[in-house]
């Protein structure tokens, strides 16, 4: 095969997997907006205080303020404001942890598990209904490609943090809902690679 032709066909796959790439974005940003939508219609809350009550939900006796920021990879400092947000409203509450007084301990409280159980059981049917086109084959090997394509240091050694939920767009364009989301979820991003400003 000449030099040229085999140009020629890498800069064929390069192409592929840009519109690859650009198309998991669309497709990932546009659940995230139908999410943050119908978070804000159903429940006036945020997908930011979702993913953190999420983390919450899964240890059934709290974290501590490192473990959670841990959990979610994202600074210790970003999480507190939703945390804030959270306890004011009686979703969680504070504690001292044991053995080590400056240390704060975060758990749900019981309203905030019933209230999170209803948000989870409403986020998988929303997810459900958005996926239904797949069959539970197709959904197999989709995982089983895109675990293929884990990103080298995505476990935050080279700049990907998780983004806990990066509000989009204009804020006057959002609802007033989530136009106060602004407010109480600081944008827990990730550095930005080359691919694009969303990287979940």
């Amino acid at each position: 095969m000449s030099g040229q032709r085999r140009a020629r066909r890498a800069e064929t796959g390069t192409k592929q997997k840009l519109r690859l790439w650009l198309r998991l974005l669309r497709v990932a940003r546009g659940i995230e907006v139908e999410l943050r939508r119908r978070f804000a219609a159903e429940f006036a809350t945020t997908l930011p205080k979702f993913d953190v009550m999420a983390a919450l939900a899964r240890a059934e006796n709290g974290m501590n303020m490192t473990e959670l920021s841990r959990h979610l990879m994202v600074s210790n400092g970003n999480v507190t404001g939703i945390i804030d947000r959270l306890a004011a409203e009686g979703m969680v509450e504070r504690l001292a942890q044991v053995g080590d007084r400056r240390a704060t301990f975060v758990r749900l409280t019981d309203k905030g598990t019933a209230r999170f159980a209803g948000m989870a059981a409403a986020h998988a049917s929303w997810i459900g209904a958005m996926l239904a086109n797949f069959s539970s084959a197709e959904i197999e090997t989709l995982l089983a490609l895109l675990a293929r394509a884990r990103p080298r240091g995505a476990e935050g050694k080279n700049g990907f943090e998780a983004e806990v939920a990066t509000d989009r767009g204009d804020p006057a364009t959002l609802p007033p809902r989530e136009r106060r989301a602004n407010d109480d979820a600081p944008r827990l991003g990730r550095r930005r690679g080359s691919g694009g400003s969303h990287v979940r």
